[in-house]
């Protein structure tokens, strides 16, 4: 249940040994350098020469981000040097119809979208919609100027789920508790293994080094972060970004940085810097004692430099106000199957009250009908 109710909320823990490292002595603020902008697109593609595997935040939705990780693929520099991008929205079981549609081959929508509608992680793919997400359409386009042997492939992150085998909430828990261990081995036999360079698109939890949910306390082996299992269980060094929407309350010069821009966190004044002072700021924390999470007090919160957590900072700018949220669709609605289908899927792994908030939702719109 433990691993179950982290992976559900994007969490994953990391390694005692990595926190015990981050409590060597390091520099006092005053001796840091100062924290510098570099134009981001090219320090990525710098980082993408000197690392084989580079990570960035999934868009998720977020305009500015998806704007500037279109605009980062489909810079030349970009695909003069990196191989594959490793996704989070896609169900890995699809793997051959997202290879033959970056590819350029005719692969009908309504098989394609099975690669984001059948997500593990069911509150993530409760809509339909008729349009191909706009990454992997970028990718194609790029693909369509290129030789075959050096186009970009889309590995698809997500556990292989097979919702048609899934009846049970133990059923569903099984793949939830993959969503690390699952892309980590997929870039190890894919990327690594293939000598391929790639970039990895995640949800930033899944990222970190030390986990701070856990108050980087890492006992936990069964729910390691993408980055700590390939850094644990391989030589390779990844290089990791940190997008960081308040970073002016952090750095203040930053409000005159030209965005997109990036900034390095060894040695700087950044990196100095309690990762706890992010925008995770607000997040709980908990110990594990005999398979059951206990809240840490606030004053017994460990502090982890930044620069041991991240590489870089990524600031696109303050972000702008979200709207609502709004994942339902009426198109969904009057798709029968479709909703029974998805109504299902949460009752079997959503969170809390989420088929109910759904099945409402639909009904209070076929009672607005005329």
């Amino acid at each position: 249940m433990l691993n179950a109710a982290l992976a559900i909320l994007g969490i994953s823990l990391s390694s005692a040994t990595a926190f015990a490292q981050s409590q060597l002595p390091l520099l006092a603020q005053e001796q840091r350098i100062p924290s510098v902008p570099v134009e981001a697109v090219g320090a990525i593609v710098d980082a993408l020469r000197s690392h084989s595997i580079v990570t960035i935040e999934a868009a998720h939705g977020d305009e500015l981000m998806l704007a500037f990780t279109l605009a980062l693929i489909r810079d030349p520099r970009f695909a003069a040097v990196a191989n594959d991008l490793v996704v989070e929205e896609g169900n890995a079981r699809y793997q051959d119809l997202m290879d033959r549609y970056v590819h350029g081959d005719d692969v009908p929508i309504q098989e394609l979208r099975q690669v984001w509608e059948n997500h593990t992680v069911p509150l993530n793919a409760t809509g339909r919609s008729t349009m191909i997400p706009e990454v992997y359409r970028a990718v194609r386009e790029i693909n369509s100027s290129r030789p075959r042997d050096r186009q970009l492939r889309v590995l698809l992150g997500d556990p292989p789920i097979d919702w048609d085998a899934v009846t049970t909430p133990a059923d569903h828990r099984k793949w939830i508790e993959m969503r690390d261990s699952h892309p980590a081995a997929l870039i190890q036999l894919e990327v690594l293994a293939k000598g391929r360079r790639a970039l990895v698109m995640y949800g930033q939890m899944h990222l970190q080094r030390r986990q701070i949910v856990a108050n980087y306390d890492m006992e936990a082996w069964q729910a390691q972060t993408i980055v700590s299992i390939l850094e644990r269980t391989t030589p390779t060094k990844v290089f990791s970004v940190w997008r960081e929407p308040k970073l002016v309350a952090l750095l203040p010069e930053a409000a005159s940085w030209r965005v997109p821009v990036l900034t390095f966190t060894r040695s700087t004044v950044l990196g100095g810097i309690d990762f706890g002072k992010y925008s995770v700021a607000n997040l709980p924390r908990a110990s594990i004692q005999d398979g059951r999470l206990v809240p840490v007090p606030r004053g017994q919160w460990r502090v982890l430099p930044m620069e041991e957590q991240f590489d870089a900072v990524l600031y696109l700018g303050p972000s702008p106000p979200q709207p609502p949220a709004a994942p339902n669709s009426p198109a969904m609605c009057s798709d029968r199957d479709f909703l029974e289908e998805r109504l299902r899927r949460l009752t079997l792994g959503g969170p809390p009250g989420s088929a109910d908030r759904l099945h409402q939702y639909c009904a209070g719109l076929a009672t607005a009908v005329p």
